[in-house]
């Protein structure tokens, strides 16, 4: 089949709904979206699943309404993961040759990524990814690659992701008892930064922030590079509970509230704008001013960037943003939040919509934000797997060159487990060298 021709599904298990993509690439390489399909979320609390039954109806749900729209029977699907429980730390390794006149070479390179993954963690916890960012060799900057260099002593600084066994295993299970098979599993910031985000701004630094219904997720890019990310355990759902015990009214009125009137700046605000809120039960109704209304959003609003803000600065890449801050998923459709963010943090910000890399005559839904993590797992696959088409071209040149010029194989592995994982961080860190990547993303396991 050719790579126009096969289709590509993405899974987005979010908080407040369950999102299922079919798409496949044109002519031209853009995604062609062929069906959408969606359903409340009600087993996911903060991005992990906490009630498989219920999570597994909102899939079935889901995934029969992008059937019929597309025409398409779905086996096999590419799913996101988030949470609190991801969480990354920098790390320094340090590898000692006992040649320092000989060159470096690719195994001594993967020995040092292999040590990191012997650092100590917490009970239930893994180190998920180990990604290598700066190369020193003798204390002299070797940048992405240091293969070929003479030196005695090999040091790299560590960009490293940990997470909870449990919450990825849950995902799978949940996948599995839809009648699915899971292809894939994409940590959900780096999708979405796969469909809002350019190489430009990666290069000159910029910091996603995905503001889901569960959690606010933050991805720092720099040079290119993943540098920083972490989950903040608040998100739309947070500030319509802060609407329905403010105002005092049920959880669904106050959901429509700020999705129909939410504004995150109270000074817009006008004070003799009036909301009337049907009462219950012969009671008359309810009437919210929009200026208090705003009041609330925003105080929330604040609290959230407050603490990206504080992320930001607590990476050393605050001052290194020149690209700003790009705000996405369905929270970034508050009005004014683009000026509340600026205000907060002192740097640019846009709103980040999935569009770039859509074909031609998309459904004008998809423009919306909170598509933005579905797009971009689909991105991500059809990206992995051009880069697989790539490698195989790649081994069947090597296999004519010389005897004496060992080829490395990438390690083979019957576990699906680990295969899945394998996935998450692939191709992010493109100014490394294939053979780094490749290798490296065989060692993530679980």
């Amino acid at each position: 089949m050719e790579a126009k021709d096969r289709i590509i599904v993405g899974l987005d298990i979010g908080t407040t709904k369950i999102c299922v993509l079919v798409t496949k690439k044109d002519e031209t390489g853009k995604t062609q979206v062929l069906g959408v399909g969606k359903a409340p979320s009600h087993g996911v609390m903060r991005g992990e699943v906490a009630n498989i039954d219920k999570t597994v109806q909102s899939i079935i749900q889901a995934v029969q309404e992008a059937e019929k729209q597309s025409g398409e029977k779905i086996r096999e699907v590419h799913v996101g993961i988030a949470g609190q429980h991801i969480k990354s730390m920098q790390h320094r390794g340090i590898l000692t040759r006992d040649d320092a006149l000989t060159e470096i070479s690719k195994e001594d390179v993967k020995s040092l990524i292999r040590d990191m993954y012997k650092l100590a963690m917490n009970p239930g916890e893994r180190i998920i990814h180990v990604l290598p960012q700066e190369f020193f060799v003798d204390s002299l900057p070797a940048k992405n690659d240091p293969v070929g260099m003479c030196g005695s002593r090999l040091e790299a600084n560590f960009h490293i992701i940990t997470g909870r066994v449990a919450a990825a295993q849950n995902i799978e299970r949940c996948v599995e008892k839809s009648g699915l098979f899971m292809e894939g599993l994409i940590l959900e910031p780096l999708a979405s930064a796969a469909s809002v985000l350019d190489a430009n701004e990666k290069e000159l630094g910029v910091a996603l922030v995905d503001i889901g219904g569960g959690t606010t997720d933050l991805a720092i890019f720099q040079e290119g590079i993943i540098r920083h990310t972490c989950v903040i355990p608040f998100g739309g759902n947070i500030v319509t509970e802060d609407i329905k015990d403010g105002c005092k009214i049920m959880k669904s009125q106050a959901e429509e509230l700020k999705l129909r009137f939410g504004s995150a700046l109270a000074v817009e605000a006008k004070e003799n704008q009036i909301i009337s809120i049907p009462g219950l039960k012969g009671r008359p109704p309810k009437e919210i001013s929009m200026k208090n209304l705003a009041s609330i959003i925003q105080a929330r609003m604040e609290e959230i960037f407050e603490q990206v803000y504080f992320e930001i600065k607590a990476s050393g890449y605050a001052n290194k943003l020149n690209g700003g801050i790009v705000i996405t998923g369905g929270g970034s459709q508050l009005k004014f939040i683009k000026q509340l963010v600026e205000y907060v943090t002192g740097l640019d910000a846009r709103i980040g919509y999935p569009i770039e890399h859509l074909s031609p005559g998309f459904n004008e839904e998809l423009k919306h934000p909170m598509f933005a993590t579905g797009i971009g797992l689909v991105e991500r696959a059809a990206n992995e797997e051009q880069h697989a088409s790539k490698k195989v071209q790649v081994e069947s040149y090597d296999s004519t060159l010389e005897k004496d010029k060992e080829v490395v194989a990438p390690e083979e592995t019957s576990d699906p487990g680990k295969n899945k994982v394998a996935n998450w961080w692939k191709d992010i860190i493109g100014t490394l060298p294939e053979w780094l990547m490749e290798e490296n993303d065989d060692d993530s396991k679980y």
